[in-house]
């Protein structure tokens, strides 16, 4: 509490509160807490409660009496804790025992059962009370971000610490799961240069979507996951596959498995990226407040960026996307590049796919009969060759796309 101090004294408790002359009433209040009623500046004040007053008051067992000022610093919660600490200065309960919480439920009062407070201060913040039995004092702090401090005092330490034991018996809450958010950095070039934005992004753990996947996709991805940028043989990620396989999908876990180590950013505007030479430089040079080692940039559905006659139709994209991977730009700084394509690997461009540039080549296709069976656990609607998993999540969900109906025939006779 601010300025607070405690020093000793004979038969007299005193609170000496300053005003400012801002106030109503620009005076100084001097106030004596006797066991009478207070006198204020000759007029007499409304009588105290007599459990608080005794409790502050009362006579000390040790022969001291205890001092404590307040300012207009101090709040309502501040003196509370006059009220327990001048309890064990004072030798009436020399025995104290404190519990930091975390977490505590909004339905735990934080006192022993039956017990009601005899003093409530609600604040900015938190709020705090007081309680009082048959030999101890009990007060509380509850923050409202969640945590909260519980402090007893008591005339001996098995009163102390039973008492705290009810107090807080239950008041904890289950600890909160697993956050299952990633964050991920959003790129896109702006009317005022390139922005990026971080937003935390739903992503589940590998292993509870693995079953998403054909047997061959699923154990590639789990080596990825197995990784720690440490000797990454690549920078490029190349994830292809018909559409409504779950390419992107697979990258969301990817990106949380990797969290610790590095940094997923997606770029909205990929063909722009590698178009704008300055837009790029801002994107692979990152913040100055990166705390992660490596970043990988997610670039979804860039078929024209890296088909076999890229070159001739996008100029200078691709050489720039090569040397960020496998060249100067890409030894500056520690970037991976996961690209997300739904061309076949034998229709990209061959500097692509070469040996020593690719971290990692995934085929994700559609679930084969049998796994997609499993998956649904029915064969309705699943062809042969299987389904992906849009389709498997469409079945499963009786969802499709609002179509109009189809007209119906028309009767007649044509001549």
């Amino acid at each position: 509490m601010g300025k607070r101090r405690a020093f000793a004294a004979h038969n007299v408790v005193r609170a000496q509160k300053h005003w400012t002359r801002a106030t109503l009433a620009p005076t100084i209040y001097n106030m004596t807490m006797t066991s009478h009623r207070p006198q204020t500046n000759g007029v007499t004040a409304p009588p105290t409660r007599p459990a608080a007053r005794s409790s502050v008051t009362g006579e000390a067992a040790n022969g001291v009496q205890v001092v404590f000022q307040f300012d207009d610093t101090d709040t309502h919660a501040d003196a509370l804790d006059t009220l327990i600490l001048a309890n064990f200065l004072n030798g009436s309960q020399p025995r104290a025992r404190t519990k930091r919480l975390d977490q505590v439920r909004e339905e735990a009062t934080l006192l022993p059962p039956g017990t009601v407070a005899t003093h409530t201060a609600i604040g900015d913040g938190h709020d705090a009370k007081l309680a009082v039995g048959d030999g101890w004092t009990l007060r509380c702090i509850r923050w409202h971000s969640g945590g909260a401090l519980v402090s007893v005092t008591a005339i001996t330490d098995e009163l102390a610490e039973s008492i705290l034991k009810l107090a807080i018996d239950g008041a904890v809450g289950e600890p909160e799961p697993e956050d299952d958010r990633v964050e991920i950095g959003f790129w896109h070039m702006s009317g005022h240069g390139p922005r990026r934005r971080a937003r935390p992004i739903a992503a589940a753990l590998w292993p509870e979507i693995r079953a998403n996947y054909s047997p061959t996709a699923a154990t590639a991805i789990d080596q990825l996951v197995s990784l720690d940028g440490a000797n990454l043989p690549g920078r490029m990620l190349l994830v292809h596959g018909p559409p409504g396989t779950g390419k992107t999908t697979a990258l969301r876990p990817l990106a949380r498995e990797w969290s610790s180590w590095c940094q997923l950013d997606f770029v909205v505007d990929p063909e722009r990226l590698f178009a704008d030479p300055g837009y790029l430089i801002d994107v692979v040079m990152g913040s100055s407040d990166d705390d992660k080692p490596w970043r990988l940039l997610l670039l979804e559905d860039c078929d024209e960026l890296v088909h076999a006659g890229a070159k001739q139709s996008t100029g200078q994209a691709l050489s720039r996307l090569l040397n960020l991977t496998d060249g100067l730009l890409g030894q500056g700084r520690q970037v991976l590049v996961a690209i997300t394509t739904n061309e076949d690997i034998a229709r990209l461009h061959p500097a692509v796919t070469r040996p020593g540039r690719c971290l990692a080549q995934i085929e994700v296709g559609p679930l084969p009969r049998a796994e997609a069976c499993a998956w649904l656990g029915s064969s309705a609607g699943i062809g042969a060759a299987g389904a992906t998993l849009a389709q498997l999540l469409a079945l499963r969900d009786g969802t499709g796309p609002v179509m109009t109906p189809d007209p119906p025939p028309i009767g007649g006779l044509y001549l």
